[in-house]
């Protein structure tokens, strides 16, 4: 049984013996927000002492608490005050926030060594304790509302007089914790990423503790922070948790060592039957109806909800957890799952990726240990009731259907449908699934993500486009590869001469991949001609949609000067990394390790500038990198600029008939339309396929590329 200390009530907040972290005369809580200006506060007049103690209120010492003229010591009742308390300006009136009306003033409350803005409305909080508390703050019904001496608010720092066993760490991307980071608030998904990689580095592995240490005070007795127009009702537990202006939590069970962002621009909100503990909440996020999450980061404008359960895990902006459980996951922005019987585990998902009801990503249930792990890249799309087994890895925009894979996947092929073959009884690789069936989705998502990137500060940024250097270089390898298993399909015969013939196109040829599934089953790869074709037609395409938006920013430059310019740079692909979203070459990449390692970089804040200055570069760097992989497919491509601008005119139009295309399906469907009385019906509750405000949209968009790059292609 633990031993409960007897020490006097005028230590009550403070360490009755002085612990030897602490110097001579300092109080475990010293360090209270230095831009409170101090000669704003006098002490009481006896008048209003008198007038508080008939309002019912105590004080261990009145000479303890100070006020701001214009305090109305009318609006104080039934309080207790320990310690020492300022308050500011006390108006006779109220404060509203949606259906919630409170008059300013404290109210039937123990407050300990607080500071309190002006027009604060403070009523039934049991127990407030070391805050300071910005102006017109409205806290209602709270029974525990404090900031300890050791609070971290949520970063992984030891204060003095701790030992480092009780540093919280984030054991992303494996469950044994072999990848794990200690978080800190700023940190971005990129930050986090770079240091679950290269783990066999030690001194760059010591590098980022070191930074991350920098970053804080060891120092103990900070207090607690509750910004401007903050919110708080009907409450249990909220301790050690620093909140921005504007943060509005209701109904909370249970929030404990928590940095929580917010402003006026991006309110954070928290909801009811939430427990949380032991992360960071960045700005516009929005937790609502029994989350639980622990040792987690939350980038911004994202949202958990319906009893989702975040553990040990990273969740990148715009991105939506609901019902279900992830843990031990590092995700990138743009992220959807929604459904109670999905799970998420060990796994590190580059952005853009949708989860189904029923998908089962990892766990030692599919695996022999608990040190799997799961990769993949953008627009990953696990379908229904998809079971996967660590470990797994998959190129860009990858989407599974359903059911059991016995045996670890690595498909390097970008744009694939995958899916057990249940002709032949082995896996099946649709290639280039995404533009011959689904182009609607692919394009609108690309689309949709942009859109929706509600970030106020958009200091990352981040790629939407399902074209750009990171899947310019899978496509290449896509081509390579085909190249290979058609040869070895032919039984060694040219590859590429055989899909690069027309005639070849209805050819019932079986093509079969090596090295993609780790059982005795074959992997069929289907379409291989028409997604070779494509692939090429891609490079084509992106290379001058690229040439035009350059040209669109240099208006005054001659576009063929701007085109020979690029293409004295372009001797080799580059190969690039996904960064939290932002895609970097990973040459600039190591030269920043080892400018890490080197000590030239010794703070995070010089890791986020160099996420600018290349973001800076990236326009001009995208240009170079489409150039690049057309030249990787046809050196002589930019010698005869009409035939490339006519390719890529026609590969707009292929794109564009597809989204419209693939979403007619939907209209043609007798199974959907057995569902309505008749066609009529069908439009009348889904919309009219020919009134879809995207496929005009986009119809739109490729009458406007085609005219602009027939005029690009006259001037060059």
């Amino acid at each position: 049984m633990n031993r409960i200390d007897k020490k006097p009530l005028s230590k009550l907040g403070f360490d009755f013996v002085t612990p030897a972290f602490l110097e001579e005369g300092q109080s475990e809580f010293d360090h209270r927000n230095s831009n409170i200006d101090l000669g704003a506060y006098r002490a009481l007049a006896p008048r209003e002492i008198s007038i508080l103690e008939a309002n019912l209120n105590e004080a261990e010492n009145w000479k303890d608490v100070w006020v701001k003229e214009g305090f109305n010591p009318y609006l104080v009742k039934n309080c207790r005050f320990f310690g020492i308390n300022r308050i500011g300006i006390l108006e006779s009136c109220y404060l509203e926030f949606k259906n919630l009306r409170m008059p300013v003033g404290l109210y039937n409350s123990t407050l300990i060594s607080c500071d309190f803005g002006d027009n604060v409305a403070i009523d039934r909080v049991n127990l407030l304790s070391h805050y300071q508390i910005g102006n017109e703050v409205m806290i209602l019904q709270v029974n525990e509302l404090a900031t300890t001496a050791t609070a971290k608010f949520g970063n992984g720092i030891v204060k003095k007089g701790e030992e480092e066993r009780i540093r919280i760490w984030m054991e992303l991307g494996n469950e044994n914790g072999g990848r794990k980071v200690i978080p800190f608030v700023g940190m971005k998904p990129a930050d986090a990423f770079l240091w679950t990689q290269d783990r066999d580095d030690t001194l760059l592995q010591a590098k980022y503790k070191e930074m991350t240490i920098q970053e804080f005070s060891s120092k103990r007795g900070f207090y607690g922070q509750i910004g401007d127009r903050t919110v708080i009702k009907n409450t249990g537990i909220i301790k050690d948790v620093n909140m921005g202006t504007d943060t509005y939590i209701k109904g909370a069970n249970k929030l404990k060592n928590l940095t929580i962002i917010s402003n006026a621009e991006a309110s954070t909100q928290i909801g009811e039957g939430c427990e949380i503990v032991n992360g960071i909440i960045h700005e516009g996020c929005r937790i609502f109806y029994g989350v639980k999450a622990v040792r987690f980061i939350l980038a911004a404008h994202s949202q958990l909800k319906y009893g989702a359960r975040l553990i040990n895990s990273f969740l990148g902006s715009n991105s939506t957890i609901s019902c279900c459980e992830v843990l031990n996951a590092l995700i990138f922005p743009a992220h959807e799952q929604h459904h109670n019987n999905s799970f998420l585990c060990a796994a590190i998902v580059k952005g853009q990726s949708n989860m189904a009801a029923g998908a089962t990503l990892g766990s030692n249930h599919n695996s022999r240990g608990a040190d799997g792990e799961l990769q993949a890249g953008r627009g990953f799309w696990p379908g229904l009731s998809v079971a996967l087994k660590h470990n797994s890895k998959f190129a860009s925009f990858n989407l599974i259907s359903k059911g059991n894979y016995p045996g670890e996947i690595h498909n390097p092929l970008p744009f694939s449908l995958i899916g057990n073959d249940d002709t032949e009884g082995g896996l099946l690789i649709i290639a280039g699934y995404w533009f011959q069936y689904n182009m609607y989705a692919l394009a609108r998502n690309a689309w949709k993500f942009a859109a929706r990137d509600q970030r106020t500060n958009k200091d990352m940024l981040l790629e939407f486009d399902f074209l750009a250097p990171d899947t310019v270089s899978e496509i290449l390898q896509g081509i390579q590869l085909l190249e290979k298993w058609v040869s070895d399909s032919l039984g060694g015969g040219d590859g590429k001469a055989w899909l690069n013939d027309p005639a070849n196109a209805s050819n019932p040829l079986a093509v079969y991949a090596t090295g993609i599934e780790n059982t005795k089953r074959r992997t069929r790869i289907a379409k291989a001609h028409k997604a070779y074709q494509i692939f090429h037609d891609l490079l084509y395409y992106h290379a001058a949609k690229e040439w035009l938006a350059t040209s669109e920013r240099h208006p005054s430059a001659s576009p063929s000067a701007l085109l020979q310019a690029t293409l004295k740079n372009a001797t080799a692909i580059q190969v690039w990394e996904n960064l939290g979203g932002q895609l970097i070459p990973s040459g600039v990449i190591q030269e920043m390790k080892e400018n890490v390692k080197s000590g030239k970089i010794t703070r995070w804040k010089q890791v986020h500038e160099f996420y600018e200055k290349q973001a800076a570069l990236y326009p001009e760097q995208k240009f170079e990198n489409a150039l690049n992989g057309l030249l990787q497919i046809n050196p002589k491509a930019f010698e005869n600029i009409p035939v490339w601008i006519d390719r890529a005119i026609s590969t707009a139009d292929f794109l564009t008939a597809g989204i419209e295309r693939s979403r007619s399906k939907d209209y043609e469907d007798p199974f959907r339309l057995a569902m309505f009385g008749n066609a009529a019906e069908l439009d009348a509750v889904i919309g009219d396929v020919k009134e879809n405000e995207f496929i005009q949209e986009a119809k739109m968009r490729a009458i406007s590329f085609r005219e602009k790059l027939e005029e690009l292609k006259n001037k060059a």
